[in-house]
């Protein structure tokens, strides 16, 4: 069964992540352009501003600049690094990482996640967040991703577009500054509404980043993101259909790591029958472009080395289901693939 349209206007957008990091390196940017070169890909996800809430390059916005966000970019000449690519002809997704940000929360305190008892709230692993609730980071996170549209990037990518996990327990704890009493998943929308408008005026693309199951979840998930009030308000949404973060037996699989081709098959499928269900009720439906997974997962057993042969099994599930597009992800830009 084909969920997807064909792509009669563009080609379709098959790319890899590379960090701040290894696009500000002479080198490690030509080791991304050979890979993408040598095999079947015509797009890169570049930090525009990071996971710990650094734009990676030199800003003009004054509200950068007030708490020196920018300060020492990872990408010296970025103009000249989009220009370079675009001579390659790569299609440029900028990533934007919205909701985990502790340099705005160490500079714009009162825009934190904070607990009933006035204490910060932190993650698990020890990081502050911003309340996705407040509207003023909304603006600022939006004036960003218009700035990265104006210099040339043909799409925006939101990540971290959501409430921190487990979120029924720290709901118990926090406190959000939530005075139109929206829910989670209101507030995550509206966001993307108004961020799809703003930067649609400087003709750059919207897409935001899903939890994998997301696909198939009947809720939110505590995180505020459902497949409906996302797909709904960006032009493409990219589920992360990591075969190793799903758990033993979902979708009756008893090892996903070890079942790549059969977990995107299933998560995808989940996924089209939700766009269909919304294109049915007369709703715009995001173009699918899943994130696979280009990463070996150590940590988890059983698991198995993530190479061509398993990244292809992948795309191959997507392409069995009509969708033509995909993002690998590795955070090291490692990648061992070959068509």
């Amino acid at each position: 069964m084909k969920l997807q349209a064909s792509y009669p206007d563009a080609r379709p957008v098959r790319g890899i992540y590379v960090s701040g990091w290894v696009a500000g390196s002479a080198n490690g940017l030509n080791r991304m352009l050979n890979i993408a070169r040598n095999n079947d890909l015509n797009a890169m996800v570049i930090d525009v501003k990071n996971d710990f809430g650094k734009v990676t390059y030199a800003s003009s916005l004054p509200e950068v600049k007030e708490i020196d966000s920018d300060s020492e970019p990872l990408i010296k000449d970025v103009d000249q690094m989009i220009t370079t690519l675009k001579e390659q002809n790569i299609y440029l997704i900028g990533r934007v990482v919205v909701f985990r940000d502790p340099w705005l929360v160490h500079n714009k305190p009162q825009w934190a996640i904070y607990k009933k008892s006035g204490a910060l709230w932190r993650d698990k692993k020890g990081t502050t967040w911003i309340d996705p609730y407040q509207q003023e980071v909304w603006d600022y996170n939006i004036a960003i991703a218009k700035e990265a549209a104006a210099k040339g990037f043909n799409e925006i990518q939101f990540d971290y577009v959501r409430f921190p996990e487990n979120g029924a327990k720290m709901d118990q704890v926090v406190q959000y500054a939530n005075s139109e009493q929206l829910t989670k998943s209101q507030a995550i929308s509206r966001f993307l509404e108004k961020a799809r408008s703003r930067i649609h005026e400087d003709g750059a693309k919207v897409s935001a980043d899903v939890f994998g199951l997301v696909t198939s979840s009947s809720d939110d998930m505590g995180i505020g993101q459902t497949w409906s009030g996302v797909s709904r308000h960006v032009d493409t949404i990219s589920p992360m259909t990591y075969p190793s973060h799903y758990s033993q037996g979902m979708y009756g699989i008893a090892n996903p790591d070890l079942e790549p081709y059969a977990v995107i098959n299933r998560a995808l499928t989940d996924a089209g029958r939700r766009n269909e269900q919304l294109v049915k009720h007369g709703i715009h439906a995001a173009r699918v472009r899943p994130w696979l997974q280009g990463f070996t997962a150590s940590w988890i057993h059983p698991h198995q080395n993530y190479t061509s042969a398993q990244i292809k099994a992948q795309i191959q599930a997507a392409e069995d289901l009509g969708i033509q597009e995909f993002l690998i992800w590795d955070a090291q830009c490692r990648y061992d693939y070959e068509i």
